[in-house]
């Protein structure tokens, strides 16, 4: 398994258009069979920030989705959203309760 994690600062006039978008974007994940879990999460002290997490199958299945029969339209959602990107890196667990 590996995890993605995504940290963006969106600016206050985007913040609809973002949670709209990511709120389409979690159906593309569902169909995934590559995908095991996604979310969203939003900043208390910092309400502009955000962490996008996936959990996926395998590096391999992340970029299999990437190139898959969605990727198109995915991406047509999420590009608005890239020079928001603060960091985009994978990881493994080490812990997990």
């Amino acid at each position: 398994m590996v995890v993605e994690i995504i940290r963006l600062n969106i600016e206050k006039e985007s913040l609809e258009k973002f949670q709209s978008a990511f709120q389409e974007v979690g159906g593309f994940l569902q169909r995934s069979e590559h995908c095991l879990s996604f979310e969203v999460l939003n900043g208390v002290e910092e309400p502009n920030h955000f962490i996008i997490k996936s959990e996926w199958d395998s590096l391999e299945g992340h970029q299999a989705f990437e190139t898959g029969p969605d990727a198109k339209d995915f991406f047509a959602l999420v590009e608005p959203f890239f020079p928001a990107i603060l960091e985009k890196k994978h990881y493994n667990y080490i812990a997990k309760a």
